[in-house]
This record gives structure tokens, sequence and C-alpha cells, in this order.
């Protein structure tokens, strides 16, 4: 029957995992603020309890409806578990929450505690502000035959957006800003735009109200905007919804992605299975803490306190049978009931961690999730690391898993700000990577390559800060990477100079050019493609206003950069050179056929990559797909007179990009590439992208 509130023709199934449980209880409300249930079920533990499975069939209860638990049991710290009757408890099969907030129901943040042990009972908590379960009926809502579009991942192109921050502005122009319903209104120019798959960061439910921090130049609350902190699992974000009534956020949710499917776009999860939002041992007690806290969490010999491998105080002990099927189950019901098309897991290598935090060569939980029959076309994509030193780059085990590749990140950005000696592993990035990925049978689908994503500078404040400017988070500016590659090109921010943005403007061209270019599977954060900027902020998680939320008035100021950006991805959509899914060279075709890419050097010879400085160009061959291609990048600060190699079988050379161009001329469109004129030289000028393709006479 299933785990959570399971809708019967008998009436409503209520069941719950408590190993060293002695006591159940299960509370019914009238209203998300009710202080008290109106009924109260104590389960049998003879009647009401299948091994470690505690269950009651309640006849009258029906969707819509409102509970807790109340659950008894040792509160013994040092042997790990913290049962604590006088404390509520979510169910983590929950598939809504009613409005509320866990924080604010105990009065206080979660940096309470900072001088004390969590005490049984201690804190008084305010019932009328802690949210409620509530009964959902996933058989109510039309899909109108609706399914996943499980697209050939070698083929996406992911946008990478904050749901609630994407319209939450005023001049985003919807009805309804920083909602499900909001974020379908703007489907249409997701579409125009060309990405194929939207990539949410957390919309699994989370308290925002978590962060106890302050805005030390206005002394405004900061919050959890970034949402990595579950409290449930199974349930869309309450307050992302415009319909807030019981099961609202759900039948919105599932709107939005009936609706993206209809436009052809997929969606695509970031989901935290590393932690939930409990802390460690002076965080409050809400859900898995009151349930079974030793399977659920990582605990040290002393068995009080908690392993950290995620750097928010606790890490979810995710090889444990029942945690692990707790995940499979949040997993397959987000694929079956919300036809989502994939995930993203946050500091993924939690999930390879063993009971005693080690990593494992072969862990169970990311093996399974890649053989699950449920999941088999589901897109599974790894941050292939977390905070306690995992890192697994090219090596993140499960097989089908595809990985965040940093090393892309890194190297071009070096690249492109014109770093010497970085063409090497500039042009080991651009053809996939195969360094990191030709191996166990992995394909430059492996690699989700990125130049920027939510944490970190956004693309336009690459090119426009040399250094963080993180002091509105109210922790003195020390979060926050500062390893950033990132250059200001002589002046810090915003700026009137002319000359340093038009040097900008083209350096965003050649980071989206190089991405969309590139072997792998291109990720573009939101905003990138119209400048959206975070005014030198890298570690925005807390910024639930303008600094983090679209300005859509820079989609029409910055519309040079968004044309080009669609006119790249159409670039790359229209031509399957630059999305191959098999590395160059490696299938016994592409052996018959001859080399697939040839490097050169700006005088036409093959390049010594010892001393290659500054510049890369290279030829690739389309073979019977496509046509060849050669592509040129300059990061130096002078023009070069390039000496261009002879196409195959009398072609010519057509101008496809050419970053240095004036606005609306850097990328001709199909069938409209301009043949050149000289066939044996091009000058590329100074911190410029180029890409030719051989024609027909």
């Amino acid at each position: 029957m299933g785990y959570g509130a399971v809708v019967t023709p008998e009436g409503i199934n209520f069941s719950i995992f408590s190993k060293d449980a002695t006591r159940v209880t299960l509370c019914f409300f009238e209203s998300p603020t009710s202080p008290e249930p109106y009924a109260k079920l104590d389960l049998d533990p003879v009647q009401n309890k299948s091994g470690d499975v505690w269950h009651a069939l309640v006849p009258q209860a029906k969707p819509g409806d409102l509970y807790l638990y109340r659950i008894d049991g040792p509160h013994e710290p040092e042997r790990g578990l913290r049962f604590d009757y006088s404390r509520y408890l979510l169910d983590p099969y929950a598939k809504c929450y009613s409005e509320g907030s866990v924080y604010k129901a105990f009065g206080e943040s979660s940096t309470r505690g900072l001088d004390a042990m969590y005490i049984k009972g201690r804190d008084p908590m305010k019932a009328h502000l802690f949210p409620k379960c509530v009964v959902i009926d996933d058989n109510e809502f039309d899909w109108e035959g609706d399914r996943p579009l499980n697209l050939p991942l070698e083929k996406s192109v992911i946008y990478e957006v904050h749901l609630k921050g994407f319209t939450a502005n005023k001049n985003s122009g919807v009805e309804n800003p920083g909602t499900y319903l909001g974020f379908a209104e703007k489907i249409g120019y997701l579409k125009e735009l060309g990405v194929t798959t939207v990539e949410l960061l957390p919309i699994q439910e989370f308290d925002e109200n978590e962060n106890g921090n302050t805005n030390p130049k206005n002394g405004e609350r900061l919050t959890n905007y970034w949402g990595y902190s579950t409290i449930g699992f199974f349930a869309p974000k309450n307050t992302y919804a415009a319909d807030r009534s019981p099961g609202g956020p759900v039948r919105e949710f599932k709107q939005l992605v009936k609706e993206m499917h209809k436009a052809g776009i997929e969606v695509i999860l970031d989901v935290v299975y590393n932690h939930t939002s409990e802390g460690n041992e002076r965080g409050y007690t809400f859900e898995f803490k009151g349930i079974q806290n030793d399977q659920y969490y990582i605990l040290p010999p002393d068995r009080q306190y908690y392993m950290n491998y995620s750097g928010c105080g606790n890490t979810f002990n995710c090889n444990q049978p029942n945690t692990m099927n707790f995940i499979m189950d949040s997993l397959r019901y987000w694929v079956q009931e919300m036809h989502v098309d994939g995930f993203r897991f946050d500091l993924a290598s939690i999930l390879c961690r063993d009971q005693w935090g080690q990593i494992n060569g072969f862990p169970p939980l990311t093996n399974w999730i890649a053989v699950d029959p449920v999941l088999a076309n589901t897109k599974i994509i790894a941050e292939p690391w977390d905070a306690g030193g995992g890192y697994q780059v090219g090596y993140f085990p499960g097989g089908r898993w595809s990985e965040w590749n940093d090393r892309f990140r890194d190297d071009i950005r070096r690249f492109v700000r014109g770093d010497e000696f970085t063409s090497t592993a500039a042009a080991t990035r651009i053809s996939g990577s195969s360094d990191i990925y030709l191996h166990n049978g992995k394909k430059p689908a492996s690699s989700i390559n990125y130049i920027s994503c939510h944490d970190g500078f956004t693309m336009n404040d690459l090119v426009s800060y040399n250094g963080k400017h993180n002091d509105e988070n109210g922790e003195g500016n020390r979060d926050g990477s500062d390893n950033n590659n990132s250059y200001n090109h002589g002046y810090e921010g915003e700026c009137t100079n002319c000359k340093i943005e038009g040097l900008r403007l083209r350096q965003l061209k050649n980071f989206i050019a190089l991405l969309m270019i590139s072997q792998g599977v291109p990720m573009l954060l939101g905003g990138d493609e119209f400048r959206r900027t975070q005014n030198g902020n890298n570690n925005a998680y807390c910024q639930d206003n303008e600094t983090s939320w679209f300005d859509w008035s820079l989609a029409e100021k910055n519309s040079e950069l968004l044309n080009f950006t669609r006119a790249m991805i159409r670039l790359r959509k229209e031509r399957p050179t630059f999305r191959r899914r098999d590395f160059f060279g490696e299938s016994e075709a592409e052996k018959a056929r001859g080399v697939d890419i040839v490097w050169y050097d700006f005088d036409g010879r093959m390049p010594d990559w010892s001393k290659l400085n500054r510049f890369l160009a290279g030829m690739i061959y389309g073979r019977d797909f496509d046509n060849d291609f050669y592509i040129a990048a300059n990061t130096d600060t002078h023009d070069m007179n390039l000496i261009l190699p002879t196409p195959e079988g009398g072609k010519l050379w057509a101008r496809v990009v050419d970053t240095s161009f004036p606005a609306g001329e850097e990328v001709a469109e199909s069938g409209k590439e301009e043949v050149l004129q000289v066939q044996n030289r091009y000058v590329i000028p100074a911190n410029s992208f180029v890409v030719l393709m051989a024609v027909r006479k």
C-alpha cells in the first residue's frame, strides 16, 4: 500500500516507519492554524503495527485533511535515539504541506542553541504556526495523456533557474509572480530561447525562515532563498503556489509540468537528499529525528552528535536500507505522479557514503538509481562532490550518471580570461573531456558543461568583478568562493566606459559560443542570456529580493546578447557536429573513416601543445552526417592572421560565427552563411571566437 497517507475506497490508510517507537499518535487538525488537534488516534502496537511499520485505515478521513504525528520512545541521545512525544512530527511521505513555518513554530531560527544541546521538551512548540501534512489524491488531476518527454541527453540544452526568482519581479509581466502559474506564463520565452530542459532549483518543501541572519546594510531578515534544506521530499513548495489551499500546490505544479511538456520542454528537479533541515544535535526535532534518528542520519561513535559531510549540520544515511528505500520512493513519486524528466542531485558524493561516512566504491543507492526500472529513462545528474572532501568528477559510481563538470567551468573561464598556456586544457574540454569520461563506457553526455551556475558569479558578474561582494549576506564577506577565475576588465562592477563594456559583451559572447559548440551537454544559468547581475554577490543563497530576482528590463536593454544566445542555441540544435554521441575517433566506424578532429596553430601547422598560448584552432570533420567545421579562439590582446586548412572535396569556407562582428551579424542564419573571399587566411581579432563551415561551391 505504501507509506504516508494513501487514498483507498475504504478511506485513508496512514503508515509510518519507526523501529523503536513505543507509542504513535495520529493527530487531525481543522485548519492550518489550529493550535490543537480536533481528533487523535492512538495506534495499537498489536492491531496497528506490522514489523516496524505503524499503520491505520481511517474511514472518516478524506483528501484535503490535515494531520501530524506524535511519537514516543527512548530519548537516549548517547544511543542515537531522540524520541520526544511533546513534539508534533511531519510525515516524511506527505505529498503536500499547509502554510506554516517550522522555525517560527519554535519562536526563533535554527541558529538557536549554539550554547546548549537539545533538551527533550525544553522549547515550547506553537502548533498554530507549525505546517500540517495534507492528504492528497493523485488521481484527481487530469494529465491529458502527458508523460515525461525523455529527450536524448546529447540533444539537451539545460537552463538552470530559480522558480520564484524567474517571475518574482514586478516587471516580469505575469499575473501570478513568483509562482508555478507565473512560471508557466513565461514558457513562450523559454521556447523562443531554444532551451530543451529547465532545471529548477529546489522546489521540494523547505522553510525559508531557517536563516537567522540579517542584512547589515538595511537590517532586513535574510532567508533560505535557494532552498537547499529540504523538509518535504514528496511535496512541492507551498509558497510557490498561487493556490495555497490544501492540495493547491500539487495541482499547480502538475499543471506547470503539463504545460512545459506541451511546449516540448523538460523539467528537471534539483534535489537534496544529502541532509535535512533538522540540523545537528542543537537543531529542532520535527521529523526524522523524532521518527528513527539513528537510521536516518550518519552518527559518529558518540551517537549524540552528527557527522557533517554536507556543511549543514547533519548527513542523511543514504545507504541505510530504510533511508535508501525512502529516497527511491521519493524519486519514483516525482517521476510517476508528477511527471518530471530527471534530477540533479546536490552534493551527490554523500549518496556514496556508507553508515560510517566513508566513500563506498560501489554504493547501493547510486547504482540502484541508475538501474531502477521506473527511473530507466530519467535523467540523473550528479554534483559529484560534497563538503567533506568527497570529489568524484569522472568517477561517480552507477554507470549512466552524468556529472556537473567543474573542470570545464574552470578551464574555459581561465582560457577566455587570457591566462597563459590554458589552450591545451580548453581543447580537451571543448572536445568532451575525454580525459575524464572516456572510461567505463561513458560518453560525452556524461559531462554537463557550464560556465556559471546558481552557486557563484552570474556570467555577467564573471566579466565585471575581480572579487566577491557578499557583504549583504550578513557573514562579513567570508562566505562564497574566492576561486572565481573572473576579471573585471579594468573596472570593478557596473560602468559606463564603452570600451570596457564592449569588451565585456564580447567575452560573454565567447563564453556562450564555446559552451554551445563544446561536446557534452550545455547548461546555461538563467538570466545569463541577458546579463542578469547579482552586483558581485557570488553566494546569493539568502537574497530573496531584487539581488536574485530576474530583472526583465535587462532582456530589452541587453537584447544583443539575448539574440546571440538564441542564435547559438539554434546552431547547436541544427548541427550534430557539436552534439556527438561518441568521443572523437571512439567508434569503429569513425576509426575506419580516419581522424575526426585536427588541431592547428595560427600558422596552419600542427600545434606544439607545450608552447600553444592564448590561441586554439581545430578542424572538425562532419563526415557523412554533417559539414566540416573550423573553429578558432583568440584570447590574446592582439589580432591574429590565421592560415586556414584547405577543406576537403573542393569545398569553400563560409563564416558561421564571429563574435567580433556587429550586433545581429555574429551568427549567420542557416543557409545564409557568407563564403569567404579569401580562402586561405582569416583575421581573428583579439578576444574573439570564430566558426567556419565547409560548403559546396
